[in-house]
C-alpha cells in the first residue's frame, strides 16, 4: 500500500528533478519589495472593514444553496471595486476577476458563504437571531465555522489587490462558494458544482489556488500548514440487514437483523483497528444511525445503518471499502441473513500539492514570522476545497482565530453554537491570501495559466 508520506517524498523528488522546487524563483522578500510592502499597509487599511463585513454575515447567514443576500453582498463590494463579476455560479456563487496591469498567469482565491444549522449561543452584539426550517425541523442558523470570516477575508483581499491592481503580474481569480457543509438533499452544489460549471475552466484559467481556514486550535497570529493530505476524505455507509421478521418469543423462527447488524457494527471496527497499518495514515469508521423494528415484541425483517469513512490515503480507502463490504456480507450470511453495503463519496480528500507547498512556504513564513507557522496535524473532518486540488495545484492553510493566552474552553470548536473568533486575526487572513496571491504570480512562468 502506498502511504502519503511515500506519495510525497516521491512527488517532492520529481519536483527538485524537474527543477519545481529548488529551481523556480522563489518569492521575494517582503522588506526589498514595494508591492510586499504596501500590501501590508493596505491590510491594515481595510481591517476595520473586514471586521464590519464579517460581523454583517455574521448576523444575516443563510443556509447552503440559500446564500441569496450574501451572494448579492459580495458581488455589489466587487462590482464598487471595479472588478468584473459572474453571479449564479452553482446557484448563489460570485466569482471575481481582478486583470493585473501586467501580464502573467492566473491565481484563484476561495472562500466559502454558507452558515450552518445551529443555534448560537455566544453573547455578542451581532449574534445570529435568525431561524429558518430545515430537514422539517425548525432551527436557529449561525456562520458555527467560520465562514462569514473566509468570505470578510477574501472580500479585503479583493479590496487590497484592487488597489495595486496596476503592479499585479498577473490575474486573480475570487471564488466565492456556496454550499461547503453541503446542499440540501436532492440538490447539487458546493465546489463539486463550481468546478462543473466551469470555474476553472473558463477563462481566465488559473494555474494554482489558495484558500483558508479559521480554526481555535491556534491562536491570533499563528498559521497552520501542511503538506499532502491535510484534511480527510469522506464517505457515506449505508448498510440494510435483511432477516426474517417473528414473534420476539420466538426468535428461532426466524432470523434476528438487530442482532447480526449490532454484530457487523463491532466487526467494522476491528477494520481501522486490526487490518490496515495505522502507522501510514489515520482512517475511521462510525455508525451514526442505527434504525430498526417498530415495537418491542416484534423482530424485524430489516435494520438500516448510516455512517461514515473517514480516510487520508486513497488506497486505503479502496482496501478499506473491501474490507467494509467483506466483513458485512460475511457476517450476515453466518447467521442466514443478507447484507448490502453501499458508499457514496461525501467529499472528496483535501491534498496540499506537495510542489506548491513546498514553494510557497517561505511566503507564509515571511507573513507571519518563522516562529508561528506550524506544520499542522491531519485531521478527519473534510473540506470540498479538495475538488478544486483535483483539477490544479492548490494549498489550505489554518488560520488562528483564539486571543493569545486565552483559555481554550471559552473558544467552542468549529461547529459549536459556542464558536468564537477574535477578529485581530483576520488582517493576518487578508495578508497572508493576499501574499500567497502575490508571490505565486511574480514566482510562476505566465504559461502556467492563461489570462
Amino acid at each position: 500500500m502506498t502511504s502519503i508520506r511515500l506519495r510525497f517524498a516521491v512527488s517532492l523528488g520529481f519536483a527538485l528533478l524537474a527543477g519545481t522546487v529548488s529551481a523556480a524563483p522563489t518569492p521575494k522578500a517582503a522588506g526589498g519589495d514595494h508591492l510586499q510592502q504596501e500590501i501590508d499597509r493596505l491590510a491594515g487599511e481595510v481591517e476595520q472593514t473586514v471586521i464590519t463585513d464579517r460581523r454583517h454575515f455574521h448576523q444575516n447567514p443563510e443556509l447552503s444553496n440559500r446564500e441569496v443576500e450574501t451572494g448579492k453582498y459580495v458581488a455589489a463590494h466587487l462590482k464598487a471595486l471595479g472588478i468584473e463579476v459572474q453571479t449564479g455560479v452553482a446557484h448563489t456563487g460570485v466569482v471575481g476577476v481582478l486583470r493585473g496591469g501586467k501580464p502573467g498567469p492566473v491565481v484563484a482565491l476561495r472562500a466559502d458563504m454558507d452558515a450552518l444549522p445551529v443555534t448560537e449561543e455566544v453573547d455578542v452584539p451581532f449574534a445570529s437571531k435568525v431561524r429558518t426550517t430545515y430537514d422539517g425541523k425548525e432551527v436557529g442558523v449561525m456562520h458555527a465555522c467560520g465562514h462569514d470570516a473566509h468570505t470578510a477575508i477574501l472580500l479585503g483581499v479583493a479590496a487590497v489587490l484592487s488597489k495595486v491592481k496596476a503592479e499585479l503580474p498577473g490575474t486573480v481569480k475570487f471564488i466565492f462558494q456556496p454550499a461547503e457543509e453541503g446542499p440540501p438533499a436532492g440538490e447539487d452544489g458546493g465546489a463539486h458544482l463550481m468546478v462543473k460549471e466551469g470555474v476553472l475552466s473558463s477563462d481566465p484559467q488559473p494555474g494554482a489556488i489558495f484558500g483558508l481556514h479559521v480554526t481555535p486550535v491556534y491562536e491570533v497570529g499563528q498559521i497552520g500548514w501542511r503538506s499532502g493530505g491535510m484534511l480527510a476524505g469522506a464517505d457515506g455507509i449505508r448498510i440494510i440487514v435483511h432477516g426474517r421478521q417473528t414473534h420476539a418469543a420466538m426468535p428461532w423462527k426466524g432470523i434476528d437483523p438487530i442482532v447480526v447488524a449490532s454484530q457487523i457494527v463491532l466487526g467494522i471496527q476491528t477494520i481501522a483497528s486490526r487490518q490496515v497499518d495505522i502507522t501510514e495514515a489515520p482512517s475511521l469508521l462510525t455508525i451514526g444511525k442505527f434504525d430498526g423494528g417498530v415495537r418491542e415484541n416484534i423482530i424485524p425483517d430489516d435494520v438500516r445503518m448510516l455512517g461514515t469513512f473517514r480516510y487520508l490515503d486513497p488506497d486505503m480507502r479502496k482496501d478499506v471499502h473491501e474490507r467494509l463490504k467483506r466483513t458485512a456480507e460475511g457476517i450476515a450470511q453466518s447467521a442466514g441473513a443478507t447484507a448490502e453495503v453501499t458508499l457514496e463519496e461525501r467529499v472528496a480528500l483535501t491534498f496540499n500539492d506537495p510542489a506548491l507547498t513546498a514553494k510557497m512556504l517561505p511566503s507564509l513564513k515571511r507573513t507571519a514570522g518563522d516562529a508561528n507557522v506550524l506544520e499542522a496535524k491531519p485531521i478527519l473532518g473534510g473540506e470540498d476545497f479538495s475538488y478544486y486540488q483535483q483539477k490544479i495545484p492548490g494549498t489550505f492553510i489554518w488560520l488562528g482565530i483564539r486571543t493569545h493566552g486565552a483559555d481554550p474552553d471559552l473558544f467552542g470548536p468549529n461547529h459549536s453554537p459556542r464558536f468564537r473568533i477574535d477578529e485581530s486575526a483576520l488582517k493576518l487572513g487578508v495578508r497572508a491570501l493576499s501574499r500567497l496571491a502575490v508571490d505565486w504570480l511574480q514566482s510562476s512562468p505566465a504559461g502556467a495559466s492563461k489570462k
